[in-house]
């Protein structure tokens, strides 16, 4: 990747506007109080202009022109010369002093996902990671992203990082502004939702652009993102301007994960506020939203008198779940993870390898 800083001079130093006059004045033999006289500007005016402590004006610049011979552009150029380079090294500190917050971050990995460009100087690299979070400062970051905290619910049962979520989440933002979708339409959503619980006995390769492309019709923008090092997140769910987005982090790679979490995060559209950021963790403090989300999936992915007339046959041969699949429309393996998690068949069952299928795609997905 070529960079457009190849070949620029940045010098660590500033030379004042008012050195350079001096060094004219001292040429010329003349004195700070003639130069006064000559272009009347106070002695004081001209001594701070010296000393750096005050700008060379445009009208000053067009005196210093008549006085000295070098014309008004010159002056005015050094004045700005010198107001650039102050910003650019005082920003430059400001980069040295952001080192400490970049490496709170797992920066390796969203350098490998693509997310930054790699620099070797660590303080262009708290740039990069500026501009990612389209933020001026690490002060912004603390004031934006911790934002997120109320939303973060997070969980004791692993090392949580929040840094680690706040670029996650980012990067879904980021990924949301290329979307190109149609208005978000309540009842067009709820219409195709019963096309996309189809596609949950397909393929990633053909079930992923059509779960977007319908989503998208109906004003909703769904994205896999993959997750970072301790962030712990399956899914979120938000609204970016007037579209809900749905972010998925494939964090459990099954399908009946996948699926559940899908449906889960639909419900937080359809039953919950614009407001609300819902971020969704194993082991969280199951509250009023999140318990209504949970229903609203178990029920869209297996009707409940459904399930019911099922569990009576006390059956759960590999025939018997795979035929009752076929006859809701999932994936059977959605139906064996949703009786794993009710207790009445054990997690270590052994049709797991045989009927859920585990997925592996990166975020061109």
């Amino acid at each position: 990747m070529s960079s457009t800083r190849t070949n620029q001079y940045c010098p660590d130093y500033l030379t004042t506007p008012g050195e350079v006059l001096l060094e004219y004045l001292e040429d010329l033999g003349m004195t700070q109080a003639e130069l006064a006289d000559r272009t009347g500007l106070a002695k004081k005016t001209v001594n701070e202009i010296v000393k750096g402590k005050s700008q060379i004006t445009p009208e000053t610049a067009r005196k210093l022109e008549k006085v000295l011979g070098r014309p008004a552009h010159f002056w005015s150029n050094l004045e700005r010369q010198y107001q650039d380079d102050k910003a650019r090294l005082a920003e430059r500190e400001r980069m040295e002093s952001g080192i400490a917050w970049l490496k709170r971050f797992f920066v390796k990995k969203m350098t490998d996902l693509g997310w930054l460009p790699k620099h070797k100087d660590k303080t262009d690299q708290v740039e990069s990671l500026l501009r990612f979070f389209g933020i001026a400062s690490p002060d912004q970051w603390e004031t934006v992203y911790r934002g997120y905290q109320v939303s973060y619910r997070q969980t004791k049962s692993f090392a949580f990082s929040e840094e680690s979520l706040s670029a996650w989440l980012r990067r879904g933002e980021i990924l949301a502004q290329g979307v190109s979708c149609a208005p978000f339409d309540r009842a067009r959503f709820q219409e195709v939702l019963e096309d996309i619980r189809g596609l949950t006995r397909e393929q990633p390769e053909n079930f992923v652009p059509r779960l977007k492309e319908l989503c998208s019709s109906a004003g909703v923008v769904v994205l896999f993102v993959p997750e970072l090092p301790k962030c712990g997140v399956y899914g979120a769910t938000r609204w970016i301007g007037d579209n809900p987005v749905i972010q998925l982090s494939l964090r459990y790679k099954s399908n009946d994960h996948l699926w559940f979490t899908f449906f889960h995060e639909v419900g937080h559209i359809l039953k919950h506020g614009r407001r609300d950021v819902f971020i969704e963790f194993k082991g969280i403090d199951r509250e009023k939203e999140e318990e209504e989300a949970d229903v609203f999936a178990c029920d869209k992915l297996i009707p409940p008198a459904a399930l019911k007339a099922f569990l009576q046959r006390k059956a759960f041969t590999r025939a018997d779940l795979v035929g009752f699949a076929d006859e809701i429309g999932i994936a059977p393996g959605i139906l064996l993870g949703r009786l794993q998690h009710d207790g009445i068949l054990p997690f270590t069952h052994y049709l797991n390898s045989e009927l859920k299928l585990f997925y592996e795609w990166g975020e061109g997905a």
